[in-house]
C-alpha cells in the first residue's frame, strides 16, 4: 500500500479496538489503546494507536490526535524503560509498505533495547505466548505515571 488510499476498517487495530481481536492491554483511556505486540521485536515491545483517528499514517493524523498520541507514546516508553531496565528504546513509526508499515492503522512501536540482545526483525519475530506477554504488561502497568 502507498502512502495514500482509503482507511480498511478491517485492519487487524481496527478490529482490536472495537474487541474483535484480542489484544493484550498495557493500558487505555477514552483516545489511546497502548498494547503488546504479540510479535515483539525485543521483550516488551509495546504498540500504541490512536483509538479515535483512521490515520493511516504520520501525514494523515489530525494534529490534535498526533499530539495526544505522542504523549502517551513518551508515558509508555517511560513505563518500559522503569519495568524492564533495557540499555536503550527504539521507537518506531513506519510509513507506507515501502516505508516498512505493514498494519495502516497509524501506529508507533516502543521496543525496548539492550546491548547484549539482537533485535528481531520487524514483521520476522515468532508469535509470542499470551502469558509472558500478560506479565510484562502488568509490569510496565505498574510503572505509569
Amino acid at each position: 500500500m502507498s502512502l495514500h488510499g482509503a482507511y480498511d476498517p478491517d485492519n487487524i487495530f481496527a478490529k482490536i479496538l472495537r474487541g474483535e481481536i484480542p489484544s493484550v492491554k498495557v493500558w487505555e483511556d477514552d483516545d489511546v489503546l497502548a498494547f503488546m505486540d504479540v510479535f515483539p521485536q525485543s521483550e516488551g515491545h509495546v504498540l500504541v494507536v490512536s483509538k479515535t483517528s483512521q490515520a493511516r499514517n504520520l501525514l494523515e493524523i489530525e494534529p490534535e490526535v498526533l499530539t495526544k498520541l505522542t504523549v502517551a507514546v513518551q508515558r509508555t516508553a517511560r513505563a518500559v524503560e522503569k519495568a524492564l531496565k533495557p540499555d536503550g528504546l527504539s521507537l518506531m513509526q513506519f510509513n507506507g509498505e515501502a516505508g516498512g508499515q505493514t498494519v495502516f492503522h497509524l501506529h508507533f512501536h516502543i521496543i525496548p533495547r539492550w546491548g547484549d540482545r539482537a533485535m528481531k526483525g520487524h514483521g520476522h519475530a515468532p508469535m509470542a505466548e499470551a502469558e509472558q506477554l500478560q506479565a510484562l504488561a502488568a509490569r510496565i502497568a505498574a510503572e505509569l505515571d
